[in-house]
């Protein structure tokens, strides 16, 4: 009995290690537990986790710690490299392209009568093996394009670097691959390219499945060539953008490039020589390897979320619009002559589910659509390679199966329902020598959010699920960590932050967000495309301006009466003070051409003397009050 309790007791302390953040969703909270057990049995830093079911997003969790110093809890905001799952991605590209009449499957790819017959870069290659120009759309699609990477392309490895080159995918030999072709570093996806075309291929194609990382960097540039788009910014305009998957980029190669909200990755401790040709070893997570290079293959970073809002996309269910037609979808996961499992980028079987996995030092993934209505993806910072690596994989895949089939009753609630436009055109104009009115377009959210900070960039984000309090006073609302305040809460498009020093800069931040019967009541903040800017709350007249007006103010300093003179009612009809914290502590209507206004309730300090015309402001400066 001892002993049980003593297992109970060290099972609750490595389960908390693992705290789990977003959304609670008590009907599946032993999905969480499930999660944490497994991240615990593997040791794996960080988890985010989408699922859905029947187009509604029920479950997004966090877990762990997105950063490698393990300070950063993990939200479900964060984005991760998701390496092969990148492969569907690049196919539902493709057929989009293919539904746009801009290629078909048939066509072929190299060659003077292929996609890249214009292509110099292409045409100077040096192929000694002319069944290259056979490869089409189609082969590269399904893996069966020619290369087999098992095979070593390299008979006498150089020394001394410390790869393998027992096989052939140039993905891992970077810098053989611009040494061979007389190319800078770091190695560019058309090299990698480039590199095999001159190796020939290993069998016919279209008669064998063999994996095949440089095919789908091959249907990249394809991609580039017949649109005129990076890969990236066809992806993002024509696929993920018109369904709100903004938080999806293609990866950068360091930690010191990383984009905001994106994780760190943790290795495995091997290091390689890094990519930049130094002579430098370095983690293959961080530098040892080309993931920008990646891209159609392995590169991109995603949340969970906004990769299962993806594959709701193009999952062939009526619940949700789909942006591939029913027949582009069948055809893109129907298993492939050459292989009853593998589809155009997807692994498949006989029961219609269809799914990717992914793998890179510092990421593992999973992306899934079931034929029972259910779509998810898991994305982690650390994979497992060695002797547990069967009993890891295995465990990952059944990690969603488990936890939808032992949910009894799922939430109402989509998760799914962001607004899909931020606010835009923040605009800022002094109030006063202590506030500053800041103005926006409203995006198609329910409300916004506004975040102030002073002296530097606002880097904290609202959590889905939170409310928060505002206080237009700065530092009086709630704070979102580092002294970073909430000002404005609601559906208005301005707010007069007050409380501010004009001699210092305030940084603004605002993001759109929905709350209503859709998302259950929950708040969900899109934290995407932000309206970001700063701005210096310097008042733009001065007492000197006022004076050249013929306003003027006194005695100053002031102990029980102000007397304020205007050449014209035409020029103000209302004054304000406020003290030092922007708290607004008189307010008077200016009537004749002298007025006088008593102080004497007012507690010795300096305050801010505002002048305004109709509400709109006129000029300012300061008062004391002995």
């Amino acid at each position: 009995m001892k002993s049980r309790t003593v297992l109970f007791f060290f099972l609750i302390l490595s389960l908390s290690s693992y705290g789990q953040t977003g959304i609670p969703v008590p009907e599946m909270s032993h999905c969480d537990n499930q999660i944490s057990s497994f991240l615990t049995q593997f040791d794996i830093p960080s988890a985010t986790v989408a699922i859905s079911k029947d187009g509604k997003l029920v479950y997004m969790r966090g877990f762990g710690h997105a950063d490698a110093g393990g300070q950063e809890a993990t939200q479900p905001y964060h984005m991760f490299r998701i390496a092969s799952v990148s492969k569907p991605i690049t196919a539902i590209a493709i057929m989009n392209m293919i539904e746009d009449n801009e290629l078909s499957l048939s066509d072929t790819v190299f060659g003077p009568n292929g996609i890249f017959a214009n292509n110099t870069y292409f045409s100077n290659a040096t192929v000694m093996d002319d069944r290259i120009f056979d490869i089409t759309v189609q082969h590269l699609l399904e893996h069966s394009g020619g290369w087999d990477r098992n095979i070593s392309c390299i008979p006498n490895p150089p020394s001394p670097y410390p790869w393998n080159f027992n096989s052939c995918d140039p993905i891992v030999f970077p810098l053989h691959v611009t040494e061979v072709l007389g190319e800078s570093n770091p190695v560019s996806k058309q090299a990698l390219v480039r590199f095999l075309m001159e190796k020939g291929v290993n069998f016919d194609p279209g008669t064998q499945y063999q994996y095949s990382n440089i095919g789908y960097l091959t249907l990249g540039l394809i991609i580039e060539e017949l649109t005129g788009m990076s890969y990236e910014t066809y992806v993002k305009s024509k696929i993920l953008d018109p369904i709100g998957s903004f938080d999806m980029y293609n990866a950068k190669n360091l930690r010191k490039d990383k984009r905001e909200r994106e994780g760190e990755y943790v290795g495995n401790g091997f290091t390689n020589l890094d990519i930049f040709g130094n002579g430098t070893l370095v983690p293959w997570e961080y530098g040892g390897m080309s993931v920008a290079a990646m891209d159609a293959h392995g590169g991109w970073i995603a949340s969970a979320r906004d990769l299962t809002r993806l594959l709701v996309a193009v999952d062939g269910f009526g619940t949700k619009a789909d942006i591939l037609t029913s027949s582009s979808i069948q055809t893109m996961t129907t298993a492939s002559a050459v292989n009853n499992n593998y589809s155009f980028g997807w692994q498949v079987n006989s029961a219609d589910n269809w799914w990717h996995t992914g793998a890179i030092d510092g990421t593992a993934s999973i992306w899934a659509r079931t034929s029972g209505g259910y779509t998810w993806a898991i994305i982690l910072n650390k994979r497992v390679i060695d002797a547990n690596s069967t009993a890891f994989w295995t465990g990952l895949d059944g990690l969603p199966w488990s936890c939808v089939t032992q949910t009894s009753s799922f939430p109402s609630h989509d998760l799914f329902d962001f607004p899909n436009e931020n606010a835009s055109d923040l605009s800022f104009k002094s109030a006063g020598d202590f506030s500053t009115t800041v103005s926006w377009t409203n995006g198609n959210g329910d409300g916004r959010i506004l975040i102030v900070q002073e002296d530097s960039a606002v880097s904290e984000f609202p959590l889905d699920g939170t409310d928060y309090t505002a206080d237009a006073e700065f530092g009086m609302g709630d704070d979102l960590g580092d002294g970073q305040y909430v000002a404005f809460v609601g559906a208005g498009n301005s707010v007069t932050v007050t409380g501010l020093d004009s001699a210092k800069t305030y940084h603004f931040r605002l993001f759109e967000y929905n709350k209503n019967t859709t998302t259950g009541d929950h708040i969900l903040y899109q934290l995407a495309h932000s309206a970001i800017d700063s701005a210096t709350t310097q008042t733009s007249t001065s007492i000197a301006d006022l004076e050249e007006m013929g306003i003027r103010f006194y005695p100053n300093p002031a102990q029980e009466w102000l007397q304020v003179e205007t050449p014209s009612l035409s020029l103000i009809n209302q004054l304000e003070l406020r003290n030092m914290h922007g708290q607004l502590v008189k307010r008077m209507s200016i009537q004749a051409l002298h007025s006088k206004l008593f102080l004497s309730d007012l507690p010795p300090q300096i305050y801010g003397i505002s002048f305004f015309k109709d509400g709109r402001f006129v000029g300012s400066g300061r008062l004391m009050k002995r």
